[in-house]
């Protein structure tokens, strides 16, 4: 998938049209018939009233119905959009926008497009994005029957409220669709995603963004309009696809803060469990090293991935870059990462062979359990964790070959 540019833009040769245009209302389409004349009627009523110089952007998504000859017949500019997804049609239909400005909003008349003024409001007055807001925690309304209980009580403040402890968002409603931006901020941010993470993803994004100026509006959520078929969301669905881009998103909360910890519980649990501890009346013995070792090893493992996953979200686009990353990559190389492996692996070997000469004195009969399992433990997992530093040091040098 190409992120929005305006070389991959549909319009076409600048002409009056393109000069005069300041705001592009684009609307993904898809069998939308019952509704889409209905959105693009308030869309224009609201240019019209206001003076405001623009057009209605209909990116359709593969209609079988009558949508795009109702939207040719009131005066709409139809995008033909033959790959599948909401992302897909938004896309598609920013590229061809003309205006400096672009609104979109879902073609289902659940949003009001007669407030199209008040978003341009705030971007003329310099904000990059400006995001509407359905939800009373951000001063907005959700008329009854408009939303399912569940979206409006759980999923949408849930991943509302994640968006603002994992991205610092400012926003209140992270999925509602009828927003407005800069075109040229929207390629700037290169989205990817071709389906309902689209919105979300925008989100992200900009709040990662530091410089971006974002703005918030209340809006009214009416009851969707449609009647010849359901809508086109599904909750669990895309509910986990939300919540899968956000964890991608987020490789720090992902991987590297549970494996920070569970490095914290292993090496507390082997402080305990070696030379014995007594607390309150629980011993901390051989069985504690079992865990705490596993501790060690997912945690190790866990915290290399979140550098990894962190790096190759930068070089797919879906992060912004991470000066951290780089000065990682800079510092680890290939042979410090061999030679940390290779003192590890013979650190561990030595614990391992002093578990052998043990059961060797014994003549290979039985041995005491607690004393030998605190040489074969801790060399069991030293010899681990130096073999993954070592494949973590060939899988780096990989990734630094594709950062040049």
């Amino acid at each position: 998938m190409t992120p929005i540019t305006a070389a991959t833009s549909a319009a076409g040769p600048a002409d009056s049209l393109t000069l005069a245009c300041e705001v592009s209302i684009v609307m993904p389409c898809l069998n939308e018939a019952d509704t889409i004349g209905t959105c693009i009627e308030k869309a224009q009523r609201a240019m019209q009233a206001h003076a405001i110089a623009g057009e209605v952007v209909v990116a359709d998504n593969g209609s079988i119905d009558a949508s795009r000859e109702i939207a040719r017949g009131l005066g709409a500019r139809v995008v033909d959009v033959p790959r599948r997804g909401y992302g897909e049609a938004l896309r598609a239909g920013i590229a061809a926008a003309r205006g400096t400005f672009v609104i979109m909003g879902d073609a289902d008349d659940s949003y009001d497009f007669t407030e199209i003024p008040r978003f341009l409001e705030k971007l003329r007055a310099g904000a990059d994005l400006v995001q509407g807001c359905r939800l009373p925690s951000g001063g907005g309304r959700v008329l009854r029957g408009a939303m399912p209980l569940s979206h409006r009580w759980i999923g949408n403040p849930l991943f509302s409220l994640l968006a603002r402890w994992w991205f610092w968002s400012p926003v209140h409603d992270v999925y509602c669709g009828l927003r407005g931006f800069r075109k040229e901020y929207a390629e700037r941010l290169g989205q990817r995603c071709g389906g309902m993470e689209f919105a979300t993803e925008m989100i992200i994004k900009a709040s990662l963004d530091r410089d971006a100026r974002i703005a918030e509006v209340p809006i009214t959520l009416h009851p969707d309009g449609r009647r010849s078929h359901p809508p086109h969301l599904q909750t669990v669905r895309d509910g986990w696809r939300t919540l899968r881009f956000f964890l991608l998103c987020t490789p720090r909360n992902t991987f590297v803060r549970p494996g920070i910890t569970l490095l914290a519980l292993g090496i507390v649990g082997y402080a305990l469990a070696m030379p014995g501890v007594h607390v309150a009346g629980v011993t901390f013995d051989a069985h504690t090293l079992v865990f705490a070792s596993l501790a060690l090893l997912i945690g190790y493992q866990a915290a290399l991935f979140g550098v990894f996953a962190k790096f190759s979200a930068v070089r797919a686009g879906l992060l912004p870059r991470d000066r951290r990353i780089d000065r990682v990559f800079d510092v680890i190389s290939l042979e410090r990462a061999l030679l940390a492996g290779v003192v590890l692996m013979l650190a561990g070997g030595v614990l391992l062979a002093g578990a052998v000469g043990q059961w060797w004195a014994a003549d290979f009969g039985n041995l005491d359990y607690a004393h030998t399992m605190r040489w074969v433990l801790p060399g069991a997992t030293l010899t681990a964790l130096g073999f993954q530093t070592i494949l973590a040091g060939l899988f780096a040098c990989v990734l630094g070959v594709a950062r040049q």
